[in-house]
């Protein structure tokens, strides 16, 4: 209809450019006709399989088929993807069975994979392959996939093949990777180097100061407030050190503004009982908000005290949701808690003592277990389904943002009553961060340091 309509107002040129295909999530009719191509394909031409080649994935209600229509609405190729394990989702996806139509128009199959591809990143996962044909390996690694084995399907042969997923080194990257360069010799106290905040020398008072992102403080000052309050007194519990008192320095174009600011930073001082002692305001000017954090510890729990072979444990308040507008990114477990839970969870580190603790920050957890590492010298290896995750986030998701409260303690579990808590993991000799599945298999999340400060 609408090739129609260009044509009848003589725009040649635009009908002519029209994409002789497109791709979209399969219907019924869809999948009636991507079924019917791979029995042709796999059943009746190749021989691969005797009467039919459905499986469990095929019934299976979380997989999902692509589908490639010609300008007609034909179907010309599919492909399915979906959850490799039964039970909970855990970011390991599959896809498989992809077919093209005798003589389509070229790059259909390649569409298909691509597709499939970033849905399935889109859907939270971590971990993508697909058992291959020999004869399509070439096609894959053109695509950017990445041979892991052999493998046999049917009795023929095929290849494993892996999509590499770089969403939580990116994030690592884009958050931390230039603090070494940055702050290398301008910060730190011997033995907390790179750590959520620092001890004043000689006294018992430890400091910690963070800034919310210009954007946030713009569109949702309530929250942005809240938050403020929220990750410096994360990071004072991180280093078990009892709060204080909070100083803000606000900048806000009028005043109006300012107490949208300053109402979410009242209600999260009231509500985690801390007092704001002072601070700054000032108006007229792009807005802006940094908060400093003061508390107490005669004995802070360094960062980079972690050593290879000690288990890592991560405590997390699964409770809430996704904070509107945040999705995917900011889980909020705070703002729903009474004061006893939330004093409870900044004590959780200062009760267990462990040999090293951080709070997960916008590295999100796998980042932050990256950041503990490095501090210490070491590298790491994460259980993926040992993780403590709410049902509402995929596992991409929970691993990559930022979680509320969420703590990661070598040597010694910090449990806090509203939290779950659960060993997910060790330290290990070298260097960045390892992923380890269900089936044993070992995928790289990041290779290498986090922030470059280098051990404490």
């Amino acid at each position: 209809m609408d090739d129609d309509i260009l044509a009848l107002l003589g725009d040649v040129r635009s009908v002519a450019a029209r994409p002789a295909f497109h791709i979209a999530e399969a219907g019924h009719s869809g999948l009636t006709a991507y079924r019917a191509l791979r029995h042709d394909a796999f059943v009746a031409r190749q021989g691969l399989f005797a009467g039919h080649d459905l499986d469990d994935h095929d019934t299976d209600p979380r997989t999902i088929v692509l589908v490639a229509r010609d300008t007609t609405g034909d179907v010309l190729g599919g492909v399915r993807l979906g959850p490799a394990t039964d039970g909970p989702d855990l970011g390991w996806w599959r896809g498989g069975r992809l077919v093209v139509a005798p003589g389509s128009p070229a790059g259909i199959g390649s569409a298909l994979i691509r597709a499939a591809c970033a849905r399935a990143e889109a859907e939270g996962a971590l971990r993508f392959e697909a058992t291959v044909q020999t004869r399509t390996e070439k096609l894959f690694t053109r695509l950017g996939w990445q041979r892991v084995r052999p493998a046999t399907v049917a009795g023929h042969d095929h290849v494993l093949m892996r999509w590499p997923i770089g969403r939580i080194a990116a994030l690592a990257r884009s958050t931390k990777a230039a603090l070494g360069p940055l702050l290398r010799g301008l910060t730190g106290v011997p033995g907390f180097v790179g750590d959520d905040g620092v001890p004043l020398p000689g006294t018992d008072v430890v400091a910690a100061c963070d800034a919310i992102i210009p954007a946030m403080v713009e569109r949702d000052p309530e929250w942005a407030g809240w938050c403020s309050v929220l990750v410096n007194l994360n990071d004072l519990a991180a280093m078990g050190a009892t709060p204080t008192g909070l100083l803000d320095a606000l900048g806000a174009r009028d005043a109006s503004f300012a107490a949208r600011v300053l109402s979410g930073l009242r209600k999260a001082s009231e509500a985690y009982g801390v007092p704001v002692l002072g601070g700054h305001t000032q108006f007229g000017v792009p807005a802006s908000l940094s908060v400093t954090a003061l508390g107490r510890t005669t004995d802070p729990v360094p960062g980079g005290g972690g050593r290879p072979g000690q288990r890592v444990w991560l405590t997390a308040d699964l409770g809430g949701g996704w904070r509107p507008g945040y999705t995917g990114r900011q889980w909020d477990s705070t703002s729903s808690r009474r004061t006893p839970e939330l004093r409870e969870l900044l004590g959780s580190v200062a009760k267990a003592r462990p040999a090293a603790a951080k709070d997960v920050s916008m590295a999100g957890i796998a980042g932050t277990l990256g950041m503990l590492a490095e501090a210490s010298g070491c590298g790491a290896v994460l259980d993926v389904e040992r993780v403590p995750r709410p049902r509402g986030a995929s596992t991409g998701d929970w691993l990559t943002c930022f979680p509320g409260f969420a703590m990661l303690t070598t040597g010694a579990p910090a449990p806090a009553g509203p939290a779950a808590t659960a060993a997910c993991g060790e330290l290990v000799a070298g260097t960045g961060v390892t992923l380890r599945w269900p089936d044993g298999e070992l995928t790289t999340a990041i290779d290498g340091g986090v922030t470059g400060l280098g051990n404490s």
